[in-house]
């Protein structure tokens, strides 16, 4: 026999609906134990007829009785189940929407703070002494933010008073050179007097005293030197020094700065005539000046210079056939007053002389770079800019913001 609940595979469920794995369990006659008292037991299954879940029951009846089955529609529970569904997966989407716009406020809160700390600091990197945080709250970030705007205020004093040691040094040195200029015009005059003396054939001075009078004129001539070396230095560190730019043939530049200190005989030029350049001749011949005469101090004649272009920029390269720079010298050689004394004899010069050279290059928009040669002795390299003028409009552009400010 065969029963069923209304509705459904009820109104024609037959033995034929049954399952046979279900029919064969529930015929199946089972061992009788102490704990097994009856050889049939009730079985059931889950089956789905036209979308609808069913279950399935069946037995045989103790006492050798019939079989009989039984189903019951499982479509309200289905129903029940899947309205849970629906409805726990609304609560979770809700949870996860929650759990998202927490976290995000929760970031907010906490990488805001760091992300102005790290504008902060960028900003202090690039020179913004003033740059402070506003500080609010007693958390850690606050004390973090605390700790930057001392250590920021301390920076911006030591730095304040570092430029103004250093603006008493410049002014220091730029008056002592002023005040040094009267007596030294008086000394020199006198020097200049006392070496026409020694030069002429029918000269007065003591034989005795002789070394003595030219060793004066040799150190005030060091002293001039020193003195304009000076000045120009001072005049670099106070972003006053100009250009006054002149187009120039670099050829006769050069052999007009040889000719000049009679240098004719000891330097071999190596320069094609119409290379011009618009540059300041009177920087020009500074640097020209400081480098040969380096070259022939150090190095000993002859000193090769030579000149080539290249793209936009005019190329001198210096030479000399001495026994080149040590290299734990080469990064200090235009280091101001460095002398290697440990590797080369006492000169007379101040150890400005390159370190000038070098600041006339870079107020030109150019560079000067020293090595030594495979083939023996030094060289130096000075690339200047075929024309200046643009260097001299952002140089003015530059002082004018300068004074706007």
């Amino acid at each position: 026999p065969v029963y069923g609940s209304s509705g459904g595979l009820n109104d024609g469920f037959a033995l034929a609906d049954v399952p046979k794995s279900l029919r064969t369990a529930v015929n199946k006659e089972q061992p009788l134990t102490s704990n097994n008292k009856s050889p049939y037991h009730l079985y059931w299954q889950r089956i789905v007829d036209g979308g609808t879940p069913y279950l399935v029951a069946g037995t045989r009846v103790i006492g050798g009785g019939p079989t009989g089955y039984m189903v019951k529609s499982l479509e309200p529970e289905a129903k029940d189940l899947n309205s849970l569904a629906w409805s726990l997966g609304i609560a979770t989407g809700l949870a996860l929407i929650g759990s998202a716009l927490l976290a995000q406020a929760a970031a907010t809160t906490v990488l805001k703070p760091v992300h102005r700390l790290g504008v902060a600091a960028r900003r202090l990197g690039e020179g913004k002494l003033d740059t402070r945080l506003r500080v609010s709250g007693t958390d850690e970030l606050a004390d973090l933010s605390r700790t930057f705007n001392k250590a920021a205020e301390a920076l911006e004093k030591r730095v304040a008073d570092m430029a103004a040691r250093d603006n008493a040094s410049r002014r220091f040195v730029a008056d002592m050179s002023h005040e040094l200029r009267t007596p030294l015009t008086a000394i020199t005059a006198v020097t200049e007097v006392l070496e026409e003396e020694l030069e002429s054939e029918s000269g007065s001075l003591d034989p005795m005293i002789e070394p003595a009078v030219r060793l004066v004129v040799s150190e005030t001539r060091r002293l001039n030197d020193l003195v304009e070396n000076l000045m120009e230095v001072t005049r670099f560190d106070a972003g006053t020094a100009r250009l006054v730019l002149d187009d120039v043939d670099v050829a006769d530049q050069i052999t007009a700065c040889i000719d000049a200190r009679a240098w004719l005989d000891a330097v071999e030029l190596d320069a094609a005539r119409g290379i011009h350049a618009r540059l300041d001749p009177r920087r020009l011949d500074v640097i020209l000046a400081n480098l040969i005469g380096n070259a022939l101090k150090h190095g000993g004649s002859p000193v090769r210079v030579a000149v080539r272009e290249e793209d936009s920029e005019v190329v001198i390269q210096v030479r000399d056939h001495g026994p080149g720079i040590p290299e734990d010298v080469l990064p200090h050689v235009f280091d101001r007053f460095y002398k290697a004394s440990a590797s080369r004899p006492r000169s007379e010069g101040s150890g400005l002389g390159l370190s000038i050279a070098l600041e006339n290059a870079h107020i030109h928009g150019g560079d000067i770079t020293a090595a030594n040669s495979p083939e023996g002795g030094a060289v130096f390299t000075l690339r200047l800019p075929r024309d200046g003028s643009d260097v001299v409009r952002a140089a003015e552009e530059k002082r004018s913001e300068k004074e706007d400010t």
